[in-house]
This record gives structure tokens, C-alpha cells and sequence, in this order.
């Protein structure tokens, strides 16, 4: 049973009033594309019901990222446990979709929004005999809610910015109960380990990054070729998994380097490819050459909108630069690892607490840079440019480790062998 502080009693107490206001901004957020109007059911824990009473291992993973790092773990319980339902959730409408195309043998939900009667109502559909959490963020009502129910949990793949550490540090006692409903707390790294024990986490294991599990996906040949046919010798660059406020920055910054390589392709795969046809809009209203890849464009004008799902590694296989986004206003960053293993010189901004610790290997070895704000973005571009981005690329793809990004089983391993006594205990 998960120990209460009154700070977590009023956040509980809070959710439950807020419920309403709550369910209008997810109206609001679907009307705006940002969720699945015909599964919004789901966000208050309701929906489609499971179809039999197996046995069901729960994974909750935060968005993309985190989704696809889960599918060795998923494979892995699945061959030792080959009955059991695998229940996924996830809070974005890309990672439901991406989960729908790489493993459609998963079942896909919602996560339901962290107030009692929706967290409730997930629980006692599902039922879940375990559950695997690949999240950064501590929901209260979600482990209170799984942790009454006697249902055993699991921190997998935990990360913990220094920002973030400091942050719940301010409420120890209720960073330590919302750690210590964990019934195992497996973490990256040593630095994320001793952040865990330091806000009173019980006991931590490090067992490595299960993204390294999964290494990276393959570039699709016969794309990356055609691709080439059609781009040439044209200068490119590539701004990836773009955010709101991201994209202006780059067209600015397009605009700026086109006055001396009037030639220049610039990139621009946003991090929600449903936001395609509005990039395409804001290029095309600053009068750039536009064309999309999600209805059939090639990249023959100033911007090509790479608005797919799962073509990164394609992206990165071409461009010498890449803008990682989501750096700036609080979003958190993207990991930069994929990008530089393929060679490229990486540029950021400076707000990435989730990814502080890589970030800071890349930029202590020369192989990244980081940017205070969006207007810094053409000048670095120029300077990479000047300073010769193949060398950059290179020190980037050397410590990003091994160049053909295969899949490293050493995490995986780990991971099973500290899950496999809980695991045997809810699924026997």
C-alpha cells in the first residue's frame, strides 16, 4: 500500500475537483487534432473492453520514445509468457499509431488522465497482473489507484533530469512515496540511480538504456536511393522532431543561409506528422517552395515536409546537420543518440532536461551545440557549416557507439533478469 502525505492528499483531492475542467481541455485538445475524438472514452477510463480474462502485463509507456523502447521488453515477456495479453498505453495520438504499425499484436489505449474515477475505471476494465512503467513522469493517482489494488510495479528504463531531481526534491517525502509504490526501480544510468535513492527511493538497479535494446531502425534502401536521385547535389539540412514555435525558427533560419546557397533544402520531419499540412502552410505563406511527403510530394522546392511515421533513420542517412527539437519551451528535448550514431552534427536547444546527460557527452566532445534561444539556430548552422560538419558528424558517431546501431542485448538482459522474479510471481 502506497504511504500518503498530505501534499499527495491534496493533489488527490484537487484531480477529483478538476475532473470537469479536465475533461473540456481534452475536448478542446481533440477538436484541435491532438487527441483521438472517436477514442476520447478511453482518457477517462472507459472504451472498448478486453475481449477474454487472460493473464495481462501492463506497460505504460510515456509517448514514442518510450513505446518503441519497450517492444524487445514486450517480445521477451511475450516468448516467456506466450498467453498473456500485452496492454500498452501511451498518451499521444502519434505513439498509438506507431504501436498500431510495428505491433499491431499489442493492445493500445489511452492512458487515462491522472484523476481517481478515470485511473479507476482503467483498472478495474483491465485488471492488470502487472504493471511495467517506462514514464519520466510520477502520476499519483495512477500508482495510488495500481498500488491499492495489490497489482505489483515496475520503474523501467527510469530517467531523472538534474532539473527534475531538484524539483521533487522540494517535497521529499512525497517523491519517497510515490518511488518506494514501485515494487522494483530499474534506471539508466549510475547519475539517475543516485538522484532516485537521493529523493528516498528505497533501493534502485541500473540496467542500462533499453533503447540500445532495440537498436535503430534500418533506412529503407531503395527511399534512401530514390531519394537521392531526386535532391542531387543540392546543400540540405534536416530539422527533426520539430514543436510548435520550432518550425518558424527553421524557415527563418532557411531564409537567412538560402541569401548565400539559394539551392538549399531544408527538412522539417515534425515530431506529430499530423501537423504536416500546417507547416506546409506557414512555408508556403513566407512564399517558400513547399512540397509534402505524406500526400506524395518530393522534395523538388525549398522545404520538404516530412510528415510520416518511422522514416527518421531516412532523414538522418541524408542530412549532414540536424536541428533535434523540442529544446525550447519547456518540452524537454529528444534524444540526440540516433542522430549522431548516423554521423550527424547535432544541434539543440538548451532546454532538455530529459536528456541532459547525453546532451552533455555530445557537447563535451565537440560533437553537438546547444542553443539558448531559437534565433541562434541560422548563426550555428553557418558556423557548422564553415567549421566542416563531417568532422563534427564524425566525433558524434564515435561516441555515440557502434556505426551499424545493433541492437545491444546487455540492457535487455538486465532488465529481464531483475523483472523475472515478479514477473513468474503475477503470471504464474
Amino acid at each position: 500500500m502506497m504511504r500518503g502525505t498530505p501534499l499527495l492528499s491534496l493533489y488527490r483531492a484537487g484531480t477529483r475537483l478538476g475532473a470537469p475542467l479536465i475533461a473540456r481541455h481534452l475536448r478542446k485538445r481533440a477538436a484541435r487534432g491532438k487527441e483521438d475524438a472517436g477514442r476520447l472514452a478511453e482518457r477517462f477510463g472507459r472504451g472498448a473492453m478486453p475481449e477474454d480474462a487472460r493473464r495481462t502485463v501492463w506497460i505504460h509507456a510515456a509517448s514514442v520514445g518510450e513505446a518503441l523502447s519497450a517492444l524487445p521488453l514486450i517480445g521477451a515477456v511475450r516468448k516467456a509468457y506466450p498467453d498473456t495479453r500485452m496492454l500498452m498505453t501511451t498518451g499521444t495520438v502519434t505513439s498509438a499509431k506507431l504501436i498500431a504499425e510495428r505491433a499491431p499484436d499489442v493492445v493500445h489505449r489511452f492512458a487515462p488522465v491522472d484523476t481517481p474515477h478515470a485511473v479507476a475505471g482503467f483498472l478495474d476494465q483491465w485488471r492488470p497482473d502487472i504493471a511495467l512503467w517506462m514514464e519520466s513522469e510520477l502520476w499519483p493517482n495512477m500508482l495510488q489507484e495500481t498500488a491499492a489494488r495489490e497489482i505489483p510495479i515496475t520503474l523501467i528504463n527510469a530517467r531523472m533530469s538534474k532539473t527534475s531531481a531538484r524539483n521533487w526534491g522540494f517535497a521529499r517525502g512525497s517523491a519517497a512515496a510515490l518511488l518506494n509504490a514501485f515494487d522494483l526501480r530499474l534506471a539508466q544510468t549510475e547519475e539517475i540511480q543516485q538522484r532516485l535513492l537521493a529523493l528516498g527511493a528505497d533501493d534502485v538497479v541500473v540496467t542500462g538504456d533499453l533503447k540500445a535494446a532495440r537498436g535503430f531502425d534500418p533506412v529503407d534502401d531503395k527511399a534512401l536511393a530514390g531519394m537521392r536521385d531526386v535532391i542531387g547535389a543540392r546543400p540540405l539540412w534536416l530539422a527533426a522532431s520539430t514543436h510548435p514555435g520550432d518550425e518558424l525558427a527553421v524557415l527563418q533560419a532557411h531564409e537567412a543561409l538560402a541569401l548565400d546557397a539559394p539551392d538549399l533544402l531544408t527538412i522539417i520531419a515534425p515530431r506529430h506528422p499530423e501537423r504536416g499540412a500546417e507547416i506546409e502552410a506557414m512555408a508556403a505563406e513566407r512564399t517558400l517552395g513547399v512540397t509534402r511527403r505524406a500526400v506524395g510530394g518530393q522534395p523538388t522546392g525549398m522545404i520538404y515536409v516530412a510528415d510520416t511515421l518511422g522514416e527518421l533513420p531516412l532523414w538522418y542517412s541524408l542530412a549532414p546537420i540536424a536541428l533535434i527539437g523540442g529544446g525550447w519551451d519547456k518540452v524537454g528535448g529528444h534524444n540526440p543518440l540516433e542522430a549522431a550514431q548516423r554521423g550527424v552534427a547535432v544541434l539543440s536547444g538548451d532546454d532538455v532536461p530529459a536528456f541532459v546527460d547525453t546532451y552533455a557527452r555530445l557537447t563535451d566532445a565537440g560533437a553537438a551545440k546547444m542553443l539558448e534561444k531559437r534565433g541562434d539556430l541560422a548563426p550555428a548552422l553557418r558556423n557548422l557549416t564553415e567549421a566542416g560538419h563531417p568532422n563534427i558528424g564524425a566525433r558524434a558517431m564515435g561516441l555515440a557507439g557502434e556505426k551499424s546501431g545493433a541492437p545491444d542485448p546487455e540492457p535487455l538482459d538486465k532488465t529481464l533478469a531483475a523483472l523475472s522474479p515478479l514477473l513468474a510471481r503475477a503470471l504464474a
